[in-house]
């Protein structure tokens, strides 16, 4: 599949295995947050916890923002499929999990 994937294309991926390793689910799981509306999700989702979420109060004489935790917008199981713009680096990324993945073009 690797061979297969040229860079400026857009492609679909479903996860066919998932990985043993945990950094090649993390791989994945990079690769579905470069959706764009994931991304746009998240963006929402930052600019909402900068606003309302985010606990600051005073701690040590100073203002201490106490982070709300990060949200998980996509979730890597198989049968789970993300389209996606392939740039030139992102391909390495997706060689490195391609028998775990299955690519159709769009």
């Amino acid at each position: 599949m690797a061979d297969a994937i040229a860079p400026n294309k857009t492609y679909t991926f479903t996860i066919t295995s998932l990985p043993a390793s945990v950094s090649g689910q993390k791989t994945i799981f990079r690769l579905m947050r470069m959706q764009p509306e994931v991304q746009r999700t998240l963006t929402r989702l930052s600019s909402r916890r900068r606003r309302f979420d985010n606990d600051v109060h005073q701690r040590g004489g100073r203002m201490w923002t106490s982070r709300a935790k990060a949200t998980k917008v996509v979730q890597v199981k198989v049968g789970e499929s993300f389209t996606l713009r392939v740039t030139p680096q992102i391909v390495p990324d997706l060689a490195s999990v391609s028998k775990h993945l299955a690519a159709n073009a769009n």
